[in-house]
């Protein structure tokens, strides 16, 4: 974890306590010119505007007081829901996605594909399970943990 992640988590996660929200994700990224510090944060039945608006108030009164500055350069704070795609980080984030459609990315290809959706139907601490819809037919694809890149929940069409 970079130190600024590891700075500014432990900078947001009182505030997220206080008011039971969940941090789902944090990144500094670079994007074209541009820095930017994203926070993704959730709750029960999930968030609204007036909500992230409240977390970036505090946040980024928090962040313009930390001496020295831990970042190396300017920077864009955002700070919003994950949305409809919400990733798969915790142990919690895929109990609570089983049975949910979902997106992996891998890191080494799986019969030619590096990407696949379907149905979570199990997972442990070494594999994940997907029923993926093939054309006409269904196909249970297990996968080991390890190579798995990215998790997401998807939306089915």
């Amino acid at each position: 974890m970079s130190s600024v992640v590891k700075t500014v988590t432990e900078l947001v996660t009182p505030i997220l306590e206080e008011q039971h929200f969940e941090l789902v994700d944090l990144e500094y990224v670079k994007e074209g010119k541009n820095w930017f510090l994203r926070v993704f944060i959730d709750k029960e039945g999930g968030i609204d505007i007036e909500e992230t608006a409240w977390v970036s108030e505090r946040l980024s009164g928090l962040l313009d007081e930390i001496t020295p500055d831990p970042f190396p350069q300017a920077y864009f704070l955002e700070v919003s829901s994950p949305g409809a795609e919400r990733p798969l980080k915790k142990e919690s984030d895929y109990e609570n996605a089983i049975g949910e459609y979902i997106n992996i990315s891998l890191y080494q290809a799986v019969e030619g594909n590096k990407q696949f959706e379907g149905d979570l139907i199990r997972f442990d601490a070494d594999t994940l399970t997907l029923n993926v819809r093939i054309k006409t037919r269904e196909k249970e694809f297990t996968f080991e943990r390890k190579n798995i890149a990215k998790a997401r929940l998807a939306i089915k069409f």
